[in-house]
């Protein structure tokens, strides 16, 4: 947890996936946790909680949303490969939204849910780190892509500090071989999230959201100064993956490091 608790701490996309674990660990990251998505919430709001529905692609109702608060960790959007007219507005206009509505309000500090989806067409024999060119292998990667660059852009504007969060694979536990390479528990991820808030002069940073695997593509050096040291590893699960059929070595999942979002769609 941060030394000193903020006073309000957006969390967007509170009503995905990351979202539900983050509503629950987070609590006592600030004297109020406000809450948004698109999509209903359960439960209500709680004690120090605020619950907001909020659509991304709404730049008035985004202005509103980030009024009164000290930082977003912004997990809101489409989080899977869709068409590009699916993601423009949650995942374009969208964080374009958030960073105008926190250059009007004075917000800071923005935690960005970024992607390995935006490197995903290097293969799995590379590794790489956050210098490395970006490879995105989907509309959705494209617009992680786009979030990072908008991220650089309004710091060196508008010197609102990022924390770009290259997610892996964040699940309760990696679900094959792929993930055994790119698992990203959630209490290291919790970490990520405390380090990128807590951490002096980041200016744009980009870290590679990977827990202590046994097989690293990812490395970490540009993000040093988060002092990120991952506590968990995939290796507890290796047996269970290893015990399921082999992918053949063709196969997108075992080829490319973002999977197969490389060979998703066309969507016609």
């Amino acid at each position: 947890m941060t030394t000193t608790p903020l006073n309000r701490l957006l969390l967007t996309g509170a009503a995905g996936g990351l979202g539900k674990v983050l509503r629950e660990r987070l609590k006592g990251y600030a004297e109020v946790l406000r809450l948004s998505d698109i999509s209903p919430m359960a439960p209500a709001a709680g004690t120090h909680e605020e619950v907001i529905t909020c659509d991304l692609a709404d730049k008035a109702a985004v202005h509103a949303l980030v009024e009164g608060v000290d930082a977003i960790i912004h997990f809101g959007g489409v989080s899977t490969e869709h068409s590009f007219e699916d993601i423009l507005g949650p995942n374009i206009c969208g964080v374009f939204h958030i960073y105008e509505a926190a250059r009007k309000h004075g917000v800071k500090r923005i935690i960005f849910a970024s992607s390995n989806h935006t490197i995903g067409f290097y293969r799995q024999d590379e590794r790489i780190d956050a210098h490395s060119p970006r490879r995105p292998d989907s509309y959705y990667g494209l617009s992680k892509c786009y979030g990072e660059d908008v991220a650089s852009f309004y710091f060196d504007r508008y010197g609102i500090e990022t924390v770009s969060i290259r997610i892996g694979s964040s699940f309760p536990q990696p679900q094959n071989p792929r993930m055994l390479c790119t698992w990203l528990s959630y209490d290291d991820l919790v970490q990520l999230i405390e380090r990128g808030l807590s951490t002096p002069d980041v200016g744009h940073t980009i870290v590679y959201g990977a827990s202590d695997n046994r097989t690293v593509w990812w490395d970490n050096r540009h993000a040093a100064h988060l002092g990120y040291v991952p506590k968990d590893s995939s290796e507890a699960f290796r047996a269970a993956v290893e015990a399921q059929p082999a992918p053949a070595a063709d196969d997108p999942s075992m080829v490319y490091q973002g999977g197969a979002f490389a060979v998703a769609g066309p969507f016609n």
